[in-house]
């Protein structure tokens, strides 16, 4: 069974795709920019400010849904410049302290918006 969802506690997309969808036990979330939700901009110019928010957009597309940080099983990020790496990894460890999910990150040549960093995961209910 395939369900999509939306909340308006993170950003809407901002292509034709949704913010996750529900398969089976398994929340699939798009890949959230640090947008602040009730704004639309980009949390700050720095990559630190903006991979907070991006993590606060998934938690709020997690809680939405009944789910935690805790849920997460995979997670993807996305770079724009790998110098940020150790910023987003200090910024990830406030929300994944204790048995973070699997990881993967990736440089990418730009992202949407002119945002520096961009994080996707996987929840298991």
């Amino acid at each position: 069974m395939k369900k999509t969802i939306s909340t308006e506690n993170a950003p809407a997309a901002v292509g034709p795709y949704s913010q996750a969808v529900w398969a089976g036990d398994f929340l699939y979330c798009s890949g959230q920019l640090g947008l602040d939700p009730a704004t639309g901009a980009l949390a700050g110019p720095d990559t630190a400010s903006q991979a907070e928010r991006s993590l606060l957009n998934v938690k709020a597309l997690l809680e939405s849904q009944g789910l935690s940080m805790s849920d997460v099983v995979k997670s993807l990020i996305f770079l724009t410049d790998m110098s940020d790496f150790k910023a987003v990894n200090e910024a990830y460890a406030k929300f994944f302290s204790s048995q973070p999910p699997a990881r993967s990150c990736v440089a990418v040549k730009a992202l949407p918006l002119g945002g520096s960093v961009e994080i996707e995961v996987i929840a298991h209910r």
